[in-house]
Order: structure tokens, then sequence, then C-alpha cells
């Protein structure tokens, strides 16, 4: 009987040859219900049925991982460019400390350069200083000289 069904169509069961089936066995006295209970077309169609649930099952299970997956994908990306965004900031904090410490520098730069200057007007100012003194001690020995010529002229006067 197997071997009949095998035949035909790949051996696939549809409804229609169950039913010719069915009317065959009934002319030959046996009744379907014993026949398919016999063969196992039942509980084969059950399995059948129960391999579709499944499969619709799994189908629904990859829907919602692709879903998963999408979601996924999305994040991922919006993190990325979170990630390239915060990046970009922190170029440019960095760019910003090394142009402050160039500044410094050049600050430090201009500071010496002046502190130098200073240093020079220091000089030159006890350089001045000194030569002023060297020019106040001569007056004041010039006075002195002029001081004592007049002493001495002044008892001669009187």
């Amino acid at each position: 009987m197997f071997d009949k069904f095998k035949k035909e169509e790949g051996g696939e069961m549809t409804e229609e040859r169950i039913a010719d089936e069915n009317a065959n066995m009934k002319s030959r006295g046996m009744s379907s219900n014993e026949t398919a209970g016999e063969i196992g077309i039942v509980e084969l169609m059950d399995k059948r049925a129960k391999l579709e649930e499944a499969i619709d099952y799994v189908g629904l299970m990859i829907k919602n991982l692709k879903d998963k997956r999408t979601v996924l994908e999305k994040d991922i990306e919006e993190e990325s460019i979170d990630i390239k965004n915060l990046k970009e900031k922190l170029e440019k904090v960095s760019q910003y400390i090394e142009e402050e410490n160039r500044g410094i520098k050049e600050l430090a730069h201009k500071r010496q350069q002046v502190e130098n200057e200073a240093d020079e007007v220091g000089s030159i100012i006890n350089n001045l200083r000194d030569r002023l003194s060297g020019i106040d001690r001569i007056i004041d020995n010039e006075g002195n000289r002029i001081k004592k010529i007049k002493e001495s002229r002044e008892p001669l006067e009187s």
C-alpha cells in the first residue's frame, strides 16, 4: 500500500488522494478510519501540522531576531556617532590645550624679555647712579676747595 503512495507524485499525501484511497478501501470492505489508523496517516498528518506550527514559530523567532539585530545595529550606529562626536570634541580640547601651552610659552618668553630689559634698565640706573655719585663727589671736592680758597682769602682781606 505504501508503494502506491510513494510512486504517485513523490509520495506526498494530499487530502484529495486520502479521500480517493478511503473510497478504494471502502469498496474493498475496509473503513477509512481503520485503514488510516493502521497505516498511520492521521498521525502523519498531525506530525505535519505540528511541524508546520514549529516552522511558523521558528519563522517568528527569526523575524524577532532580525528585528532585535536591526535595533542593535541602530543602537550601535547611534553610539558610533556619539563616540565620533566625543572624539571630535576631545580633539578640539586637545587643540585648545596645545594653543594655550603655546600661548603660555610665548608669555613666558615675553616675560623673560621684559625681565631682561628690566635688568638692563636696573644696570643702567646703577651705572648712572654711580656716575652721578662720582660727579657729586667731584662737585663736593670742588666745593670744598673753593671754600678753602675763600677761607684762605678772607683772613687776608680783613
